[in-house]
């Protein structure tokens, strides 16, 4: 338990500050899941679109990202609900979903051809200090923004060692299932139908893999390197499980 004075019991939970293995396998206590996934389709899931902080962030998602990185946002945004509501129930009730919708919004918002060149820093560390900045300017509590910020910097420290945050390890989790085909069986293939048939991949095993080079040509230095020079960005762009839907849109 937190003991920090910077936020309340409330909002640490609200918002996904509970810490948590950082090793994906340990919170599945190695098992493809916890619980069997529900055949969720998109119209089961709420977007928190009334929220306006939300709404902004969508609107600048939209104008910012190409259609392939807001696509895969979008997704990313339904396989961490239904990882949440279906293998962390007791997260479900308390998770702020606005917070989660800000996170899968901004994660990759440092990949955009213009925010890979503005900085030396890797792209999940610029995104993460773009996301704190924007959403603390649309009017988020620090609590909210700076888990949506800690989120986005941690979401590719993939490892084995340590905790990370709740809302860290849910967009980890997504991320990895939707670009790589990683924890095959968390999601229902029910669901992965269509929310694939929602918000089409356009190439996006491709796309990414593409980003991914060309952040390591430009900074060689870049955090992404952890996962491997090689093997990431070619287990991205070799992702078997999203191979039948990644031309659906082109």
């Amino acid at each position: 338990m937190s003991s920090t004075p910077a936020a309340s019991t409330d909002d640490i939970v609200k918002h996904g500050w509970n810490a948590v293995p950082v090793d994906g396998n340990a919170i599945l206590n190695g098992k493809p899941y916890l619980h069997k996934p529900s055949p969720l389709i998109v119209k089961d899931i709420p977007f928190p679109s009334d929220d306006p902080i939300v709404a902004k962030v969508q609107a600048y998602a939209k104008e910012h990202l190409i259609e392939q990185t807001y696509n895969h946002s979008m997704r990313v945004y339904h396989w961490g609900y239904s990882i949440i509501k279906d293998q962390f129930p007791e997260h479900f009730s308390k998770l702020s979903l606005a917070t989660w919708a800000l996170t899968c919004l901004l994660h990759d918002i440092g990949t955009t051809h213009d925010n890979l060149r503005a900085t030396l820093l890797s792209f999940e560390f610029y995104g993460g200090i773009l996301a704190l900045n924007l959403t603390k300017e649309l009017g988020a509590p620090q609590a909210q923004a700076e888990a949506v910020a800690e989120a986005i910097i941690r979401h590719q420290d993939l490892g084995t060692v340590g905790k990370i945050t709740f809302l860290g390890q849910v967009i980890q989790l997504a991320t990895i299932y939707d670009n790589m085909g990683i924890n095959p069986q968390i999601i229902d293939a029910v669901t992965r139908d269509d929310v694939n048939k929602a918000y089409p991949r356009k190439g996006w095993s491709g796309c990414f893999s593409r980003t991914i080079r060309e952040e390591n040509g430009l900074k060689p230095w870049a955090h992404t390197t952890h996962l491997g020079e090689e093997d990431f960005p070619e287990g991205v762009k070799n992702n078997e499980l999203m191979k039948p839907y990644d031309s659906w849109g082109l």
